[in-house]
């Protein structure tokens, strides 16, 4: 950065509090969090029941092909025997199912265009309904 002589040392402390360690009320923000292990808990186990819910629905809804669940709260699933346009396929089952996913090109621009993206880090009984309408959608 360039600036005057006499703003050198002001800035280089203003960005030494902002870039070298976490400002203090994150700091304590996240002390905090460290003592909510019955509220990580239970959202370790609502998500594990929205997963598995969703990978025992979704092959019945015609997604057969889903990635492994192994990390985030999302799968993958192969829609390429039914598009190649990952958009569109989107597009059409947000528009007659009601169902929102992200298409594949948003996280793999050279593959992406065959697979969707299913989120479920939402409400349990908005995974259920989700994956009710996808029963009935081809």
């Amino acid at each position: 950065m360039v600036l005057p002589p006499d703003l050198t040392r002001p800035v280089e402390c203003l960005a030494q509090n902002m870039f070298i360690s976490a400002p203090y009320i994150a700091q304590v923000a996240a002390e905090a969090a460290f003592d909510c292990q019955d509220e990580l808990r239970g959202n370790i186990a609502r998500y594990r029941r929205s997963r598995d819910h969703l990978l025992a629905a979704l092959p019945q809804a015609g997604f057969a092909r889903l990635s492994p669940a192994e990390g985030a709260f999302y799968l993958f699933a192969d829609i390429g025997d039914r598009s190649n346009d990952s958009v569109a396929f989107c597009e059409r089952m947000l528009r007659e199912a009601g169902v929102a996913v992200s298409p594949g090109v948003d996280f793999d621009r050279s593959r992406g265009n065959r697979f969707v993206r299913f989120s479920y880090c939402g409400p349990e009984d908005d995974m259920r309904a989700a994956a009710e309408r996808l029963s009935r959608w081809r």
